[in-house]
This record gives structure tokens, C-alpha cells and sequence, in this order.
């Protein structure tokens, strides 16, 4: 079997997991937000400091920020390997989308964890 260089020996059922999962994931936690805000129309801020400060909830949110990282890369990639065929470019376009969602993600942890 010969495989493509640009998947590395992947195949697309791990990217279709991936954004399955991911969106699952995302689906779950606005819900879970939607619902939240929702049920308490007189909301104040110490109510959703005091939600986010909960650990089960920061690890709910940590689950949501690495899903949404995840579902970003395999988007992104998916457009970049369909639609820039320059090899140069197509490179610069995802080490550009990468450095992007690793400071979105550690910035994203930052604030998480110092609630």
C-alpha cells in the first residue's frame, strides 16, 4: 500500500473521529453553558466565578479548549492540503494555524486554572 505524504500514513477516519468527537465535546459544554445562564436569569458574578472555580468544570472547560484546538487543526488542515497547492505555502499556512492554536491553548489554560 502506498500512502500519500501529506496524510502520513493516516488515514481520514482518524481526522472524521477527531471532529466527531471534538464537536461532541463542544456540542455538550455549550449546552451545559446555555442551560446554566438560562436557569439563573439573576445571575451575578460571584455565581460564575463560583462555576468556574469548581474543578470538575475547569476540567469540563479544559476538555472544551482541547476539542476546539482539535477541531480547528483538522479543519484547517483539511482546507489547506484541498486548496493551496504551493508546497511553501501550505507549510507556512499551518505552522502559522498551529503557533496560533498552541498560544490559543495555553493562554486558554492561564486563565482557566487561575479562576
Amino acid at each position: 500500500m502506498v500512502n500519500s505524504v501529506t496524510n502520513y500514513g493516516r488515514n481520514g477516519v482518524h481526522d472524521w473521529i477527531i471532529q466527531r468527537a471534538s464537536a461532541v465535546i463542544l456540542a455538550l459544554y455549550t449546552l451545559f453553558l446555555l442551560g446554566f445562564v438560562i436557569a439563573t436569569p439573576d445571575m451575578q458574578y460571584g455565581q460564575w466565578q463560583g462555576l468556574f472555580a469548581q474543578t470538575w468544570m475547569k476540567v469540563f472547560s479544559l476538555a472544551a479548549l482541547v476539542a476546539i484546538c482539535a477541531h480547528a487543526w483538522v479543519g484547517m488542515w483539511t482546507i489547506s492540503t484541498d486548496y493551496l497547492k504551493a508546497a511553501a505555502v501550505r507549510f507556512a499556512f499551518q505552522m502559522m494555524c498551529a503557533g496560533f492554536l498552541f498560544v490559543y491553548l495555553v493562554w486558554g489554560i492561564a486563565i482557566l486554572w487561575s479562576v
